[in-house]
């Protein structure tokens, strides 16, 4: 994961942080680049960051609410294991509010399509002086 420069509060997006239907587990594909998130997290020790997730739209609203933050509470806890303090990550589920691609409510997508709306984001928060 390379960043080009830190820029508080612009989402990045992880690279294979994604989930399957109706789940919140780190699969271990996701697993290896949160360890690069948690190397550029040992790295930059005055950064703190927020773990946004989100779903795709197959399920009511208030549900994949409930959902994404499940699955940024998932990331945050992989993360803390790995020996980043917590109080430096905030876990934040989006739910179906910032898909990515035109799979809103009702609209005939590909299980792909889907699947890019159940991701992950970091953002830097901010940079302690």
């Amino acid at each position: 994961l390379e960043l080009e420069r830190i820029i508080v509060d612009k989402p990045i997006v992880l690279k294979n942080i994604y989930y399957d239907l109706d789940k919140w587990d780190i699969r271990p594909d996701a697993a290896i680049e949160l360890n690069n998130l948690v190397q550029i997290m040992e790295e930059n020790p005055a950064i703190s960051i927020e773990l946004g997730s989100h779903t795709d739209s197959r399920a009511d609203d208030k549900y994949n609410a409930t959902l994404s933050q499940k699955r940024a509470e998932a990331a945050v806890s992989y993360i803390v294991s790995k020996g980043v303090n917590q109080s430096r990550i905030t876990a934040k589920g989006y739910g179906e509010t910032q898909l990515v691609n035109r799979c809103a409510n009702n609209v005939a997508c590909s299980e792909e399509e889907h699947q890019a709306n159940r991701r992950t984001e970091f953002k830097v928060v901010s940079i302690a002086k």
